[in-house]
């Protein structure tokens, strides 16, 4: 598997730089601007519904920033 994903990688090196820039975005983000370096708690099922809740948190942040919130408000209503 490994070997089949350094072959892509090396047929197309650009998808890792389209990558970074849609995937490491959010995390870059959600660690500075939330401070969430790391989880508070534990157990994979407790970190799930954290990370669930940053992601959510962050998600209504960026909706804000792109629409502003009486647009947010309106998507919410219909």
């Amino acid at each position: 598997m490994l070997d089949r994903m350094a072959a892509r990688l090396a047929a197309r090196p650009e998808i890792l730089d389209q990558r970074r820039i849609s995937v490491e975005h959010p995390f870059g983000s959600i660690k500075q601007w939330m401070h969430q370096g790391a989880f508070l708690v534990r157990r994979l099922d407790n970190v799930r519904g954290e990370f669930s809740l940053t992601a959510l948190a962050y998600h209504i942040r960026r909706a804000i920033s792109l629409v502003g919130v009486p647009g947010l408000i309106a998507a919410a209503k219909a």
